[in-house]
This record gives structure tokens, C-alpha cells and sequence, in this order.
């Protein structure tokens, strides 16, 4: 692939039970992966525009957890939690997204951190229950938007890097 057909802009694509969104950064992988890690970046660019974070914990290894909440620009807070399932550092991160403890519902997400042309191609396949579950996080939390947001903000937060 050439550096004219690499673009900066996210591609969301829904198939049956899976949600893969697909971005180029302008940075090196090993700093891409740093940020999507480093509880010292995530605060800067998790989540879609207008939200912010309160991180309460975070062990990136095989069976740790990353316990957040997210705060929403409605003043409503979600809690979240990641319990990593692999850790291949920098080349991908296995976990499953739910929202809490005692959420049986959550979704499988992989990360993919591959270098392309002096840039980082992160893909982000998530898999949920059913293709019901995953229209029902499209329809009502805007997941393809909030995915391509929080791709944006976090090429936003690199540049500055």
C-alpha cells in the first residue's frame, strides 16, 4: 500500500455480530499502543467528544481489569470495565468491555496495532452476543460514532506528542 492510499479517517464496518473500525495514526506503533495503556494518556482522548473519564484502576496484563467511568456531556455517568484476556505488547490487546462487575453482558474486543508506512493501522474488531446486542449499543449509545470519535481524539492527542 502507498502513502497516498493510506487515510487518516476511521471505516466502521458492521457484520452480523461484529463491529470492526479501522484507522491509520500518524505515529509510530509503540507510541499508539503507549496511549491506549498508559493511564497517564487515556484521560486526553477515551471516549467520543464532549466525554471524559475518571479512571479508578488499571493492571494491563492477562487477567487484569481497567475500571473506569465515563462521563457523558448529559451529565450521565457509565461505568465500564476491560478485563484483558491477552497482552502482546505493541501488537495487540484481547479484552472483554462490559459494564462492571455484575454486567454479564459485554462484548469481546480485539486490538490490532500494525506499522504501515511510518504509521500505526489499529483495528478494532468487537463482538457482541448477537447482531441484536450490537444494533441495540449502535441504536442507543451511537457505538459506530463513538468508535470513530474516540479514534479521532486519540490521532488529535498523538499529533501533539
Amino acid at each position: 500500500m502507498s502513502q497516498d492510499d493510506i487515510t487518516n479517517e476511521a471505516v466502521a464496518v458492521v457484520n452480523g455480530r461484529e463491529l470492526t473500525v479501522t484507522r491509520y495514526i500518524n505515529a509510530l506503533r509503540s507510541l499508539v499502543y503507549e496511549a491506549w495503556t498508559d493511564p497517564k494518556h487515556l484521560p486526553h482522548w477515551w471516549g467520543p467528544r464532549g466525554f471524559t473519564i475518571t479512571i479508578q484502576s488499571m493492571e494491563v496484563r492477562p487477567g487484569g481489569s481497567w475500571v473506569y467511568i465515563m462521563h457523558g456531556p448529559n451529565g450521565v455517568d457509565y461505568p465500564n470495565m476491560i478485563t484483558y484476556i491477552e497482552v502482546v505488547s505493541p501488537e495487540r490487546l484481547v479484552y472483554v468491555h462490559s459494564g462492571g462487575e455484575d454486567d454479564d453482558a459485554g462484548f469481546d474486543v480485539t486490538v490490532t496495532f500494525e506499522e504501515e508506512d511510518g504509521k500505526t493501522k489499529i483495528t478494532m474488531q468487537s463482538t457482541f452476543p448477537s447482531s441484536e446486542a450490537l444494533q441495540l449499543v449502535v441504536e442507543k449509545y451511537g457505538a459506530i460514532e463513538g468508535a470513530i470519535s474516540t479514534l479521532g481524539r486519540l490521532a488529535e492527542h498523538l499529533e501533539h506528542r
